[in-house]
């Protein structure tokens, strides 16, 4: 307890952390899976098996995948499903394919080092991402056992919708024709998130989830 530093988070200590009922290993390298990216799971899962395209044949990307939470848990929750999960950090992706191994879908995800989709190819029927939201001064307030957390996985940049911007305007270009685009957002980001979705012409915001704390959490946008 002695070598612990001052306000690491617990799961850090237990190194481990539950999700999707799923057991995923986590450390200083990736962020925290919270209960509310359960929903974007969810939300996700129904989306991909409404859309009309065989599970097996549909290209999925979990872009910024951290710890694979996302990516690990439709894998599960669709059986024939394969999915691309990128991220920036070299050892976030060390990370995630533990637990993919640790969780038996390491044959279904492939793990590809990418800022963003500088590294990745081709178009996508789905892509489904929990990106940096944190605004710079909400940096001010938040725990310092949050802060523990790698700030790359934090920091949306000075209003905190720096990813989503970059996202939005690429995943315009990026989806298949009907493909969707799912989001976790911020508190009271959804108004402001959605403008930016509705100034690419393609895209059309189709569905907003609210989570346990009835806060507006996930954005659906489907590329018309």
């Amino acid at each position: 307890m002695k070598r612990i530093k001052p306000h690491t988070p617990v799961q850090y200590v237990m190194g481990h952390v539950q999700f999707c009922d799923l057991d995923l290993l986590v450390d200083e390298r990736v962020l925290i899976p919270r209960p509310e990216t359960e929903i974007l799971v969810d939300i996700a899962s129904d989306i991909i098996k409404g859309a009309g395209i065989p599970a097996s044949k549909a290209r999925i990307l979990d872009l910024g995948t951290g710890s694979g939470n996302i990516a690990i848990a439709l894998t599960k929750k669709i059986p024939d499903c394969k999915i691309i999960a990128s991220d920036i950090s070299g050892g976030a992706l060390e990370v995630a394919k533990l637990n993919a191994g640790r969780n038996g879908v390491s044959d279904r995800i492939e793990f590809i080092k990418s800022d963003l989709f500088a590294s990745l190819d081709g178009k996508f029927d789905i892509i489904v991402s929990n990106p940096p939201y944190i605004s710079r001064p909400e940096f001010e307030s938040l725990q310092k056992e949050v802060l523990m957390e790698p700030h790359v996985a934090l920091d949306g940049g000075s209003d905190g919708l720096d990813f989503y911007r970059k996202i939005i305007s690429e995943a315009a270009k990026r989806l298949t024709s009907g493909g969707y685009i799912i989001f976790e957002i911020g508190f009271a980001q959804k108004k402001l998130i959605c403008r930016i979705i509705e100034k690419e012409s393609v895209l059309k915001v189709m569905r907003v989830e609210i989570d346990h704390n009835e806060i507006e959490r996930i954005v659906a946008a489907r590329k018309t």
